[in-house]
């Protein structure tokens, strides 16, 4: 049966005085005709956006998805702004409880559901996971590193994009289920966590923590509204801004391509149109964000002076030990960003 958006289950939610002022979360998608329902639930709720997980699986993994990425890290409007819902309402994810978990995502392009005794049948077979040339673990340092960048760029995509993030927990440890995607019935070492944590597995913790503690430290990453492209509150600048490699806009044409695996973000801080508890503005630093989801580094040649004068290296997700303020690039300064991997910097004069 199709799914009814006016049931009186949403009602009674809603009417509830207790239910009513609580965080609401949906898992928005079931079996049958018209179960998948990303978008559609009704204003209080906010959504796991399995949307956004599909994107950000293809785009990291090559395929020609820039439009759609660029709509998913901004907060999907396109699914919460009709309703009068706010970026908030997209709870964003690339694993969950089911599925491959972050680290089998990179390691893996098939499902190893054997232990589970249903003959590999379970589990879902359209993973969006890529090996990197190999199937299940290796020795290969070349492989792993490729793999441990990859495992970087969704968990700093996540922490950087407008909604909610959402991580397995697990993630920020490299926790194989060995290719397992469907582990509810395996209580054994499987599903279980190693807290004996190795090197690679103290690298990804040390790395997500920095992740965190940089997204609750600016609010141009966490906004309440969404964003709109202009200049609203007299900064200048535009909110947001999408550019292409030679630091020139992105056109319609880049925007449809086919082949278009690269492209940058100006995110600014001087434009967000809300205010604190204490009813003063929220004003944060202003960001350009890098990516490259290409299989070569590509030289970026950072925007105009008028969207900054000099920009500090924060972060990189090919150098993920190397400390903030390692480099200054002036406007229309080049910077080399490796293949697959995203860097960040942040403007300063």
């Amino acid at each position: 049966h199709e799914v009814d958006r006016l049931s009186a289950f949403f009602d009674i939610i809603h009417q509830d005085p207790i239910l009513s002022q609580v965080k609401l979360i949906a898992e928005p998608w079931d079996v049958g005709e018209g179960g998948y329902q990303v978008g559609n639930f009704p204003v209080l709720w906010t959504e796991w956006n399995g949307m956004y997980r599909d994107t950000m699986r293809d785009f990291w993994r090559g395929e020609p998805a820039v439009a759609e990425f660029a709509s998913r890290f901004t907060g999907s409007s396109d699914l919460y702004q009709h309703d009068g819902r706010r970026p908030f309402a997209s709870i964003n994810f690339v694993t969950a409880h089911d599925g491959f978990t972050l680290r089998d995502l990179v390691t893996y392009n098939e499902k190893h559901n054997a232990a589970n005794l249903e003959e590999n049948r379970d589990g879902d077979n359209h993973n969006r996971s890529w090996n990197h040339g190999v199937e299940g673990e290796t020795d290969d340092p070349a492989i792993n590193e490729r793999r441990e960048r990859q495992v970087r760029n969704f968990l700093a995509t996540i922490f950087l994009s407008q909604g909610v993030p959402m991580l397995l927990g697990g993630d920020e440890l490299a926790r194989t289920q060995g290719g397992n995607n469907n582990g509810y019935c395996q209580d054994n070492e499987v599903s279980w966590f190693d807290w004996r944590l190795d090197e690679r597995a103290e690298r990804l913790l040390a790395f997500t923590k920095r992740l965190i503690d940089f997204r609750s430290r600016h609010p141009v990453f966490r906004r309440a509204d969404f964003l709109r492209g202009e200049e609203t509150l007299g900064s200048g600048s535009p909110d947001v801004w999408w550019f292409r490699p030679d630091g020139r806009k992105m056109t319609p044409e880049n925007w449809r391509g086919g082949d278009t695996h690269t492209l940058g973000v100006f995110l600014n801080g001087a434009e967000i149109p809300t205010v604190s508890a204490q009813g003063a503005p929220v004003v944060d630093d202003t960001f350009l964000i890098l990516f490259n989801a290409f299989n070569d580094a590509v030289v970026f040649t950072l925007p105009a002076v008028s969207f900054g004068h000099r920009w500090l290296y924060e972060l990189s997700t090919a150098e993920p030990e190397l400390e903030a303020g390692a480099a200054v690039y002036p406007a229309r300064g080049v910077v080399p960003v490796e293949s697959r991997s995203l860097v960040v910097l942040r403007r300063i004069a």
